[in-house]
């Protein structure tokens, strides 16, 4: 659908006795998105919380903190009821849960330590010398690090406080033991090793050898490592066998959370509330038939308006019973408001069935598109929801987002994989973002096949073409990577220009009915929106006009008349009018043509309806020329494609000039015309062959795997840049408010 789902906003008042009620069935019905109270009403104070919801709110955290340190994930759970004791059960869980998470704390800490302690000790085990041998001397000074081991021994050889000195190394260790001279410093060897990249290791205190002491140690950390495994599973077994009940005591409580707070949006007095907000206007019916079932007539319930928003923001509501506000736009009501609050008077807001002055919020936006249209819904929102005044831009984007990637790839080979990744993305991800790329991935494959096979293209080959189409080939003949084939680089050129002129047109037509419904009416929208397609359709037309023609280049004429395709098109007739003559033109005579004047026309419509968007005159040509791009991706993705199938399989030009791969299923060989290029198939002999077949294979996988990549990272990108830049600017802004009805979706518990 173009349009979101129609929205009523709706008021339910009544007394504080009945509100708990109320809360209860419209959370059931999960329906409602509720308005936020701004307590700008005289008498009225936003609602506070009902009693113990603070209670509900620290047990819903503690359950929660649970399901964090167990791991719990919403897929590991039944459905189920909940026992009268659950609470009791909780706290045992709760307790014995953290006694095992602290254990654990405590047991990673003692491991750390042992870790560390491993650390410092595993230097000295490359020494081989015994750590008592290390320490507690008087008259010699010993010294433990990692270092450049010359450079240490020239340092200390060359220091004027060492009289004597002996290195020992193991692996990266060196132990410098060194005495030093009467008048030396306190620490000789450290001063001496001062501008040498050297780190101290401080020797651990222990009588054990250090491969002993570094053996206890890894002893100690196998203990403890199999301590935390016991804890681990141990909590593993609590998680299989309470995960179910957690959840379902998670959603429960957290249903009670949101119905415990919903007064906060509510405005009430000390005897009644009224709640607002927007609701399907299909379920209105089932909504006042639930609450009247729920509290019979101590509520009253009203329909206030079936929204209906222009594109500026403006709000029109339908009178639609006694008692409801009666219809007006946002201006009147704009001026009440100014009036009220020049006379320093609140707005009021009646509970007696009488007229409201309601909570001002736009409706929620709903969308609603065909289940094939769905997934695309996410690439739209990844600019911004629609608002609800604006059209849906979903549907075209399904329509043109595969048409312009099929046509880039244009591969069989390529759009198999597409699809079938896709088809994986939809089928084993809960994310709804996931899953709607899978989607989209499975529309742009289904196109990228269709248009390979119109290209008779599989991986970058083109015998599928003879295969399915005989002799002749396939029907889009060659993507123009040759010399030979240029023509057919300049009619995908053309093509894609076209795609863009189409594109932009819808665009420019959307904005043009947008304008006309809700926005300038019909010399507003001339204005605004008909000068562009005047000024985008009459500019393409002359661009293929013999006018200026010595200026133009020459396949604008000849590519679909004889060269790629003979079609008969060699452009546009000249539409002259009339002609300038040479003394008032000055450059000679100048012809008026049609295209011109739609230009001209578009150019005088923009400056009544908008003089400052003449700066921006160029648009049609820009954005036109911005569609090239599919032209440079469908043969940038087609040469990569050649070049690793060129270096796989070679080819050989033969006697009829055609210069074919040298693969198995095109019947050609080194035997049947001059090698071009051997591939890696053909080249060296014997076991030579054989490497450079085993590479042949390597480069055929990996190279056509990037291309897939680079395929959806270019098209992909591209695409969807035309989409949002060229497209959307034209009709579309964005930043509509998602519909988040008051209610919960029961995934664990049950009623």
């Amino acid at each position: 659908m173009l349009r979101p789902e129609r929205m009523s906003k709706i008021s339910v008042t009544g007394s504080r006795g009945v509100m708990s009620p109320v809360i209860e069935t419209v959370h059931g019905l999960n329906l409602v998105h509720l308005s936020d109270y701004d307590g700008s009403w005289e008498g009225f104070d936003n609602g506070t919380p009902v009693e113990g919801a603070d209670n509900v709110s620290e047990k819903l955290v503690t359950v929660r903190a649970l399901e964090n340190t167990l791991d719990l994930s919403a897929d590991e759970a039944e459905p189920g009821t909940l026992e009268e004791n659950w609470e009791t059960r909780v706290e045992e869980i709760r307790t014995r849960v953290n006694e095992l998470d602290d254990e654990r704390s405590d047991i990673r800490e003692s491991l750390r330590q042992v870790e560390e302690r491993i650390d410092r000790v595993a230097p000295f085990a490359e020494l081989g010398i015994d750590l008592d041998l290390l320490s507690g001397y008087d008259s010699v000074d010993v010294v433990v690090g990692e270092g450049p081991h010359a450079q240490i021994e020239d340092v200390v050889a060359a220091s004027d406080e060492i009289r004597a000195f002996e290195t020992f190394t193991g692996g990266d260790i060196v132990a410098v033991v060194a005495a030093s001279t009467d008048d030396a410093g306190s620490s000789p060897i450290d001063d001496a090793l001062v501008g040498v990249e050297f780190t101290r290791h401080e020797v651990p205190e222990t009588d054990q050898t250090p491969s002993s002491y570094v053996d206890e140690l890894e002893e100690r950390k196998r203990e403890l490592e199999y301590e935390i495994d016991d804890v681990d599973a141990e909590l593993e077994q609590i998680k299989a066998n309470e995960a179910s009940f957690l959840l379902r005591v998670e959603e429960e409580l957290s249903i009670d959370v949101q119905q415990a707070e919903a007064p906060l949006q509510f405005a009430t007095t000390d005897r009644a509330f009224i709640a607002e907000g927007w609701i399907p206007s299909d379920e209105y019916e089932r909504l006042a038939a639930s609450l009247r079932d729920a509290v019979g007539e101590s509520v009253e319930i009203e329909e206030l308006e079936r929204a209906s928003y222009d594109r500026h923001g403006k709000t029109h509501t339908e009178e639609l019973q006694e008692g409801t506000q009666t219809a007006k736009d946002d201006e009147e009501s704009d001026d009440e408001n100014a009036a009220a609050a020049d006379s320093e008077q609140p707005q009021k807001a009646m509970t007696d069935g009488g007229s409201a002055v309601t909570m001002s919020d736009q409706p929620p936006t709903i969308q609603k598109n065909p289940s094939a249209a769905k997934p695309f819904e996410a690439l739209v929102q990844a600019v911004n929801r629609p608002k609800y005044n604006e059209l849906d831009p979903t549907i075209f984007m399904f329509l043109t987002f595969p048409l312009f990637f099929g046509f880039m790839i244009s591969d069989v080979g390529y759009g198999l994989l597409y699809v079938l990744t896709g088809f994986y993305m939809y089928q084993s991800f809960d994310s709804p973002g996931i899953s709607s790329l899978g989607g989209v991935a499975m529309w742009c494959g289904a196109f990228t096949i269709f248009f390979g096979i119109l290209f008779g293209e599989f991986f970058g080959l083109h015998e599928l073409g003879y295969m399915l189409f005989g002799d002749a080939g396939a029907p889009m003949g060659d993507k123009g990577l040759s010399p030979a084939t240029l023509d057919f680089a300049f009619a995908w050129l053309l093509v894609s220009l076209l795609f863009g002129i189409i594109h932009l047109n819808i665009g420019y037509i959307l904005d043009f009915v947008e304008n006309i419904q809700h926005g300038h009416g019909l010399w507003g929208a001339i204005t605004h929106s008909g000068s562009w397609i005047l000024m985008l359709n009459g500019l393409w037309i002359w661009v293929f006009t013999p006018q200026a023609s010595d200026v133009k280049p020459e396949f604008l004429f000849t590519t679909f008349d004889g060269g790629a395709f003979d079609l008969g098109f060699s452009g546009f007739p000249l539409m002259d009018i009339f002609t300038v003559p040479s003394d008032i033109a000055y450059v000679g005579g100048f012809e008026v043509t049609i295209p011109f004047l739609l230009v001209i026309a578009g150019l005088v419509l923009l400056a009544i309806g908008d003089p400052v968007e003449l700066a921006e005159f160029a648009i049609p040509f820009a954005h036109g020329v911005s569609y090239a791009r599919i032209a440079a991706v469908l043969l940038a993705k087609g040469g990569m494609a050649f070049v690793v199938n060129l270096l796989v399989f070679g080819s050989v030009e033969t006697d009829a000039g055609e210069r074919p791969f040298m693969a198995p299923w095109t019947g050609y060989g080194p035997e049947d015309g001059q090698v071009m290029f051997d591939g890696l198939f053909y080249m060296g002999d014997g076991a030579v062959a054989i490497g450079f077949f085993i590479l042949g294979i390597l480069v055929l996988v990996v190279g056509h795997i990037v291309v897939l990549l680079l395929g959806i990272t270019s098209a992909g990108l591209q695409g969807i840049r035309l989409e949002y830049v060229e497209f959307f600017g034209k009709f579309y802004e964005g930043g509509g408010k998602n519909y988040e009805p008051f209610g919960h979706d029961r995934n664990h518990s049950e009623d």
